[in-house]
């Protein structure tokens, strides 16, 4: 059922602004990249079906994910993010590169708010909610989550107001997006945590360094083994 999911996203037609930002960056290319065939198309998610951690994170990047592909790949937030997935035993290597490049998730899936890359990185809400009945329905068919994590405040709203939406929290005011915070929902839900995202902007500034990142992820995977 997920493979079936992940098709539809692939072919989806839903924002029209995105598919003519993401097919016009894929022809126009940058000139690092003129060799390769840019995917051009909404990014599937990636990772293990059976996973205990979900990453959610805003949307692929215009010469990352929309030309390789695959979550968080072909970018700066990739770098960090992939490294300390690595260090974490999330990841089978430190580096992802491509979607043919053998990289595995352990007990991992990585997906994203918005699956087409948009101008700026700001898709606007309407953008976010066409995308969210994809992400509401992989909630759904992972069914051995123990723990999310959102990295940066649009993810974070974006999960909580799917919660909201069913009836799992009355309001998301008791929840104050922060770095490395951890949210108790309640009985059977998965844990929330928190985390700046690993964007330039963020990494470049020292707003977050791999060191704050792997706590994130060590974190995650001392929830997995309660």
């Amino acid at each position: 059922m997920l493979e079936i999911l992940q098709n539809e996203i692939v072919n989806c037609t839903r924002c029209p602004r995105l598919r003519q930002y993401c097919l016009e960056i894929a022809a126009v290319k940058r000139r690092a990249y003129r060799d390769w065939e840019y995917w051009g198309r909404p990014v599937p998610a990636f990772g293990d079906p059976q996973a205990r951690v979900l990453i959610l994170g805003l949307a692929p990047g215009a010469h990352g994910s929309n030309r390789t592909g695959r979550m968080f790949t072909g970018d700066g937030s990739g770098q960090m993010l992939y490294r300390v997935l690595y260090k974490t035993g999330f990841a089978s290597q430190a580096e992802s590169v491509s979607r043919d490049d053998g990289m595995l998730l352990h007990g991992a899936y990585i997906t994203a708010a918005a699956r087409c890359a948009p101008p700026g990185n700001k898709p606007t809400p309407a953008e976010l909610r066409n995308c969210r009945p994809f992400f509401e329905r992989e909630l759904e068919l992972l069914d051995h989550l123990k723990v999310v994590v959102a990295l940066g405040k649009i993810a974070f709203d974006t999960y909580l107001d799917i919660l909201k939406s069913r009836g799992v929290i009355a309001s998301r005011a008791a929840f104050v997006f922060g770095h490395d915070r951890e949210f108790d929902l309640g009985p059977g839900q998965p844990r929330l945590i928190s985390s700046y995202h690993p964007s330039q902007q963020n990494t470049s500034t020292g707003k977050l360094t791999e060191k704050m990142l792997v706590s994130v992820f060590r974190r995650a995977r001392r929830l997995v083994a309660r």
